[in-house]
């Protein structure tokens, strides 16, 4: 595990826990750290112990400082959900930079001086479906890419635990989205918006990207070929063909990627809505997820006051008209909680519940997505299901060769 992924995991478990802590949930913050320092403990690794180390440097001094108890003690829904989907892309941002060095001292023929970070091959859904239906039809597992296989079933559980909440709480390219959507409304100023008979069509596109996700993974390779295929030299440099896609993309990629980018700057999170597959198979996840956004119409404006209050609908990045609705089973909704920070009633009105109507604060949903998304990775590490184990020199000879490797 490199330095970037073992420090991000460190601050945001001490941060998990410190909030926590500051909102009375001390035995969940103590379990939590509990179990931080004993996974250190146990892998005995260098880059762990300095991550560690950092991150209860760093929480100390937030700890001491007036700004770092306002993070602690004064933090609402909307910011900490900012702060985490700021803090993950900056960690992907170095992540993918200390990448794309060490693709390029291989492709020179040279041993890299900083290691690969495991954690790209979050970007690798086929590679790491494969690798789950390897480990689970032959109980063999991975060697070259087993943090995508658990990353993917990591993802998927999100989906099933806490509704969307990676894409409006992690998902990278959907704080991009975010930010596209902004500069359109700068450029185009009037109002914007897809016709209800188009967006319907166009919303099933993702459904139909992961149904071919899911055909490539379960049917399209025989069970005979899978054990043959996860040794190959194609699996072996997926990654790879993957970085290039992006770094050196064809005509029809730019064509389409900016097509994407107007589309983003048009309508809000369209990339997310239309085409994403993740989203797609977290949607469907979704829907049995015991949270879900409750509203109590004896305490919202519109039936209390009889006020045409729909804040909480205009703040929803998918749309959902939240103020006609008790409950919100749609599958785009990604427990944003925008919905909540914007209604006037606050959690009198709207909140995020289970299914025994017992609130979930933001703080929770927070901690129940880093210890998702952070510590289990970590724990993963432990077992030998994080790091890849091909040789360097294995990936330096066939970056020689990876205009010619096929799936065969």
């Amino acid at each position: 595990m490199t330095i970037i992924e073992a420090l991000t995991i460190g601050l945001g478990l001490s941060y998990a826990a410190a909030l926590l802590y500051a909102s009375q949930q001390r035995y969940g913050a103590l379990a939590l750290l509990g179990t931080l320092v004993l996974a250190v403990l146990i892998a005995n690794q260098a880059s762990l112990w300095l991550a560690v180390a950092l991150s209860v440097a760093i929480a100390a001094a937030l700890h001491r400082s007036r700004w770092g108890q306002q993070w602690l003690t004064e933090i609402d829904a909307e910011r900490l959900r900012l702060l985490c989907q700021h803090t993950l892309a900056l960690s992907m941002l170095i992540a993918a930079i200390q990448y794309g060095g060490h693709l390029w001292f291989l492709e020179q023929g040279q041993t890299p001086p900083l290691p690969r970070p495991d954690v790209v091959d979050a970007f690798l859904p086929v590679a790491g479906g494969l690798g789950l239906r390897g480990a689970m039809e032959t109980g063999q597992l991975d060697q070259h890419h087993p943090a995508a296989m658990v990353m993917l079933a990591l993802v998927l559980l999100t989906g099933l635990l806490l509704k969307r909440a990676f894409c409006g709480w992690v998902c990278p390219l959907g704080l991009a989205g975010d930010y596209l959507h902004r500069l359109g409304n700068r450029l185009f100023p009037a109002h914007r918006g897809v016709p209800l008979w188009l967006d319907w069509p166009l919303r099933m596109i993702k459904y139909l990207l992961a149904s071919a996700l899911v055909y490539l993974v379960v049917v399209a390779l025989p069970a005979a070929a899978l054990p043959g295929y996860l040794k190959s030299s194609y699996h072996i440099m997926a990654d790879v063909k993957m970085a290039q896609f992006f770094v050196a993309p064809g005509p029809l990629t730019v064509a389409a990627m900016s097509i994407l980018i107007l589309a983003s700057m048009w309508r809000r999170q369209a990339f997310c809505r239309y085409l994403c597959p993740y989203g797609a198979l977290m949607g469907l996840l979704s829907l049995l997820s015991p949270m879900k956004i409750q509203r109590q119409p004896n305490r919202c404006l519109n039936h209390s006051k009889g006020l045409a209050c729909d804040k909480c609908s205009r703040a929803c990045p998918a749309g959902i008209a939240v103020h006609q609705q008790r409950r919100i089973h749609s599958d785009e909704c990604q427990a944003c909680l925008r919905c909540v920070s914007a209604c006037p009633k606050r959690a009198q009105a709207l909140a995020l519940t289970l299914a025994n109507q017992r609130p979930v604060e933001a703080t929770s949903l927070f901690a129940l997505l880093v210890v998702t998304l952070l510590l289990l990775p970590l724990v993963a590490q432990l077992f030998g299901l994080w790091h890849s184990n091909t040789d360097p020199m294995i990936r330096m000879q066939l970056m020689q060769m990876l205009d010619r490797l096929g799936m065969s």
